[in-house]
């Protein structure tokens, strides 16, 4: 059986994909998730410099093999055109889809944007302010990280997913820790669990404000955004009081967490956060109420459920169109996925399941910060193994991490996002909808453009 039918059999049997990637030996793997959280890796050996494509199965994996086409050499065949993505070909014909008509035409905007934000170039084709297509080229400040983790100790490479985002720090930091410990044989102890579930659902919390701080912004709503954004800082401050740094970097190690959160700690955390749960739902109040900022949100952005499963979206993206998987109900206790009252995909839909998760996060913060944090490690327990993954829910959806080791030491680490997973979401959005309404729906993703550049 090949590799194609391997992962046609998957699919068939409701496993999902998950991340595909290629190895400097000429070996291409496929991450696949079953709906109980389970994965699997499927290995195929490249021969002849080429696999035969997944993409008319699993339109997900897309720029997945561009990548691995452009950062490795591996054809795939019948993905045509396999357009370049990390390279970027100067020649518009090569990394563009060709649009023709009467009056069609292509606005060009970015890599250099107004705003303090990386780098991203979006490619408009419109007729008048009608938008036919958009083609998105990321990876401007592509680092090679994942080529520079290799060689690194288990232990040191942690550094590597760490720096990939800023703003995923926590989630990319705990995805490779869990790598590891799962190649390493490890075990996630209670207290270890708990404690990356704290700085997990901390670095949601700021993140969360901050998207509905995004949305704000995007309909000109300046005294919104302002609100928001000042809770935002609030959160990143009681970070820094809890863990010395206020995107929390630094707090998530391989085999262990020497987190430590003392009795006045804790209770200095639970009045803040009671405090700002008070604040956010006043402000959530005045924006549910605020006809300017919800006539501006309704039927634009749409990614329906049907887009949800074909695209392979993740995250709040995800259960703002009513698909309602969280890798948090395989991992948290008695956690249940959320999903708005109408849950049609579209810009209101993803700004209300910020909201909605927000005061899950909160919830279970509060759950949890009722005694002491204390340095916890793993214990042996598992089989020791040559790669290990590790799943998690991030801010903007399932990331997944995948170690390959040799003794020690990393062999190939591949991190996928769910930035990663949701950039071409945001294309299939922006389809048919007005040029004028791009920022707002863009930010009603707030996607990194960091996790992409890893």
């Amino acid at each position: 059986m090949t590799h194609r039918d391997r992962v046609a059999e998957a699919l068939e049997a409701g496993w999902r994909f998950g991340a595909l990637y290629a190895t400097e030996g000429g070996v291409v793997r496929t991450l696949l998730v079953s709906p109980a959280g389970e994965t699997r890796l499927e290995t195929a050996p490249v021969e002849s410099g080429a696999l035969p494509s997944i993409v008319d199965l699993v339109p997900a994996a897309g720029w997945d093999e561009r990548e691995a086409h452009d950062l490795y050499g591996v054809g795939f065949d019948d993905h045509e055109p396999l357009r370049p993505l990390v390279d970027h070909d100067l020649d518009l014909a090569r990394w563009t889809v060709p649009i023709r008509g009467r009056d069609a035409y292509q606005v060009a905007v970015g890599p250099i944007h107004a705003g303090v934000i990386e780098s991203g170039h979006f490619r408009f084709h419109v007729v008048g302010d009608k938008i036919l297509h958009v083609d998105a080229r990321l990876f401007y400040k592509h680092r090679g990280l994942e080529k520079a983790a290799e060689g690194s100790k288990l232990e040191a490479g942690i550094a590597f997913a760490r720096r990939a985002c800023g703003a995923c720090s926590v989630a990319n930091s705990a995805a490779y820790a869990l790598a590891c410990e799962s190649a390493l044989g490890l075990r996630v102890v209670p207290d270890l669990a708990r404690a990356r579930t704290i700085l997990l659902e901390l670095e949601r919390v700021w993140s969360h404000l901050n998207d509905i701080a995004a949305a704000c912004s995007g309909t000109g709503l300046a005294a919104g955004n302002n609100r928001f954004a000042e809770l935002t800082e609030r959160v990143r401050r009681l970070n820094a009081t809890l863990t010395g740094h206020r995107f929390l970097f630094g707090t998530v190690q391989v085999g262990g967490s020497d987190a430590a959160f003392d009795d006045t700690a804790v209770r200095a955390a639970r009045a803040e956060l009671a405090h700002l749960r008070e604040a956010a739902a006043s402000g959530w109040r005045e924006l549910t109420f605020n006809s300017s900022f919800q006539d501006r949100l309704p039927d634009i952005g749409i990614v329906a459920a049907d887009d949800v499963h074909r695209l392979g979206t993740v995250g709040p993206a995800a259960r703002a169109a009513g698909v309602a998987e969280d890798v948090r109900t395989h991992a948290y206790d008695d956690f249940e996925a959320v999903t708005p009252t109408r849950a049609v995909g579209a810009v209101p839909a993803r700004v209300e399941q910020r909201a909605l998760e927000l005061w899950q996060s909160l919830e279970i913060l509060e759950r949890l910060l009722d005694r002491p944090v204390v340095p916890a490690a793993a214990d042996r327990g598992g089989v020791e193994g040559e790669i290990g993954v590790g799943r998690l829910e991030s801010p903007r959806g399932a990331t997944s991490c995948i170690v390959e080791r040799v003794g020690d030491r990393v062999a190939r680490m591949h991190l996928r996002t769910g930035s990663y997973a949701n950039w071409p979401s945001v294309v299939h959005a922006a389809t048919d909808d007005l040029f004028p309404d791009f920022p707002l729906i863009n930010k009603s993703f707030e996607l990194c453009y960091a996790c992409v550049d890893r």
